[in-house]
């Protein structure tokens, strides 16, 4: 069963413009060939390595208007992948950092992308029945 997200009233203005641009960035992703994803994925989260780190209360502030700006032009779902690598990129683009976590379950078996700030606090791991089922860290990037 697919889990609803719902969008948060719109963000402040001065979220929407780097929210937009990384949500664009992380859409172009998807569009490339599905072998070449992921390492496109890992090596722009790999980018912010040397930004300060985000708060986590800012991290999520920049999950939330990421999920409140789905474009109007994308018809289909963004998916965690794209939600968190959006995420990522609009830190980055505010001039702060925060960690790209994939991760997996064993049952019922599945994958899922969050975001975490530097001191450890996730972002986005409750979606798709995490609170019932947690999910296990991968890997981190960066």
């Amino acid at each position: 069963m697919t889990q609803m997200i719902h969008a948060p009233g719109r963000p402040s203005w001065r979220l929407r413009l780097p929210t937009h641009l990384a949500l664009v960035a992380a859409l172009a992703v998807r569009i490339l060939p599905e072998r070449h994803r992921m390492r496109v994925r890992l090596a722009l989260a790999g980018t912010v390595r040397r930004l300060p780190p985000a708060e986590p209360d800012r991290v999520a502030e920049l999950y939330a208007a990421v999920v409140a700006c789905q474009p109007r032009w994308w018809r289909g779902q963004i998916d965690c992948k794209e939600r968190s690598l959006a995420t990522v990129l609009a830190a980055a683009l505010t001039g702060r950092r925060c960690h790209l976590v994939l991760g997996a379950r064993p049952l019922p078996t599945a994958f899922h992308a969050w975001v975490a700030s530097a001191d450890g606090t996730h972002v986005g791991n409750e979606e798709a029945g995490g609170a019932d089922h947690p999910w296990t860290p991968v890997h981190t990037a960066p």
